[in-house]
């Protein structure tokens, strides 16, 4: 278990050298990646396999520490690319597609995929053999072939899945020699011993703050599905956590200062008498404990850049 934060710590750095402190707690980030890429290099070539399986829970920053992974494997030699398993959803059936308790379609479930041409892809781009990546369109809930991709692996290149269910059984076991990974926000903060904001927080801000921007989405509806996403998270991803061969915790000493600003903009659109205003209740006090870091700090290749835009990578 990683070690805890604590916010006295937080506070002080963050109104007494603000830059320095991001500049630190990137540079922790970018040295484990680094790591993690070292040893993805070495036990790949011993395993002689090409994919490594990257999974973690809503608002981990897989996306963004995926293709930071594959820039240090290519600074050291491999060339290396990322696949969101979310390009092969299936196109929704209501006859077969699973559902939640309330009728909808459950995207938190690993059924949503398409989980024979996922596991075909594997075995023949172990082959040597060129393969089509679909596209989902999310928008249209449909498969757009105009999107798809060939990829055909050299001795020498690696291919990092990427997703929510990528060390489930019905994935992973398809491919037991694959390099595996599994990303979170994994440390708690503390104040004197007392828990004051729990890590599951640092993924609710991230996903607040990026379904605010990016994807239309307020956060009482936000909040609202955040239920469902943690129930699939115990049913479907943490249950598989420990098959990883690297726990990667994602997140950043200085990351609740910097999302803050962000998320209180977004939790002011939450009506009151919300069914989350339960959930709201706890958290707000626990962020309002924090000094603020400007986000002008952060650079271009954060994985907070995932979440509050500004980035040099694709999502």
């Amino acid at each position: 278990m990683p070690y805890p934060y604590y916010i006295d710590i937080i506070n002080k750095r963050s109104v007494g050298d603000p830059a320095s402190f991001a500049g630190e707690c990137e540079a922790i980030f970018n040295r484990k990646v680094a790591e993690t890429a070292a040893t993805v290099a070495e036990q790949v070539v011993a395993r002689d396999d090409h994919v490594v399986l990257l999974s973690g829970p809503s608002g981990s920053g897989k996306t963004t520490t995926a293709q930071k992974i594959c820039e240090a494997l290519k600074r050291i030699g491999v060339l290396a690319h990322t696949i969101s398993l979310d390009r092969y959803f299936a196109t929704p059936d209501l006859d077969t597609s699973p559902l939640t308790e309330e009728g909808e379609y459950d995207l938190e479930s690993p059924y949503c995929l398409d989980l024979d041409l996922l596991n075909g892809h594997f075995h023949a781009l172990e082959r040597g053999e060129d393969v089509i990546i679909p596209h989902f369109n999310f928008a249209t809930q449909a498969r757009d072939d105009s999107m798809a991709m060939p990829l055909t692996l050299g001795r020498n290149e690696i291919v990092i899945f990427e997703g929510i269910h990528a060390l489930n059984d019905l994935v992973a076991d398809e491919h037991p020699n694959a390099f595996k990974l599994y990303i979170s926000a994994r440390s708690d903060i503390k104040h004197y011993g007392r828990l004051c904001f729990k890590r599951t927080w640092t993924r609710l801000l991230r996903r607040v703050v990026r379904d605010e921007f990016f994807r239309g989405t307020g956060a009482e509806e936000t909040l609202k599905l955040w239920a469902n996403v943690r129930q699939g998270e115990k049913s479907f991803i943490s249950p598989f956590k420990y098959k990883a061969d690297i726990l990667f915790d994602s997140s950043m000493e200085y990351e609740v200062p910097v999302m803050k600003q962000f998320a209180l903009r977004a939790f002011q659109d939450v009506p009151d008498g919300s069914e989350r205003q339960k959930e709201l209740r706890a958290l707000l006090p626990a962020l309002l404990e924090f000094e603020d870091v400007d986000a002008a700090f952060v650079p271009p290749d954060s994985i907070l850049r995932e979440f509050i835009g500004g980035g040099v990578y694709e999502h």
